[in-house]
């Protein structure tokens, strides 16, 4: 629901790699402009009136979004697609933070701009020289990035197998210069080399501490 700028561009990129989509959205200049540049089925009506959300075929889809710009209305829609058309998995912009909580104790998946810019800026300045990239299941793994010292490196020319990473780390590729090598036990790192590895994140100290210290 929603064919704004977010509704719009998540059809292209949906409709891209193959999936099928329907767009709900109540303007009829943004149906017009979204029929003509996407070839998504495009709804004109209210996403959170029961009838348009069966001419949508909601009740057949894996995912429902509701991305316009009125939280009350994401979350009406939402929970009548949930609720009456039984979708697995409902997806809600939240333009307010504080509404975050709400959509989540009802079973939305709430995605605030505001909350993941915040925790970027913060996951970017934790544990010293480690960057972290991504989180995973829920924060319970981090994809992280880390770079070797140019100098005084005791990781490096040493097996991985002989590193003694903690146990919940994983190297998942060495990025040396051009070339972005996938590591074997028999690995070993160089001065400067950029590590991507994935790790449970209270490991990630120890982490830095085997492959800089």
């Amino acid at each position: 629901m929603g064919g704004g700028k977010v509704g719009a561009f998540l059809a292209d990129a949906l409709d891209d790699k193959g999936h099928s989509v329907a767009v709900i959205e109540r303007s009829k200049e943004l149906c017009e402009r979204l029929a003509a540049t996407t070839s998504a089925v495009v709804i004109h009506g209210d996403g959170c009136d029961l009838r348009y959300q069966e001419e949508a075929e909601v009740g057949e889809s894996d995912v429902f979004a509701a991305v316009t710009g009125d939280d009350d209305d994401n979350l009406v829609a939402c929970q009548l697609a949930k609720t009456y058309f039984q979708v697995p998995r409902t997806v809600a912009r939240v333009n307010n933070p504080k509404n975050e909580p709400i959509f989540n104790k009802l079973g939305v998946d709430a995605i605030s701009s505001t909350t993941v810019i915040a925790e970027l800026i913060e996951e970017r300045t934790t544990v010293g020289d480690i960057i972290t990239l991504h989180t995973l299941k829920k924060g319970k793994l981090a994809v992280v990035e880390l770079d070797l010292p140019e100098d005084r490196c005791r990781s490096c020319e040493v097996p991985l197998r002989d590193l003694g990473l903690p146990r919940g780390c994983v190297l998942v590729s060495i990025v040396r210069g051009e070339e972005v090598i996938i590591p074997q036990g028999g690995s070993t790192l160089q001065p400067g080399d950029t590590i991507i590895a994935v790790t449970e994140p209270e490991k990630e100290a120890d982490l830095k501490r085997v492959l800089t210290d």
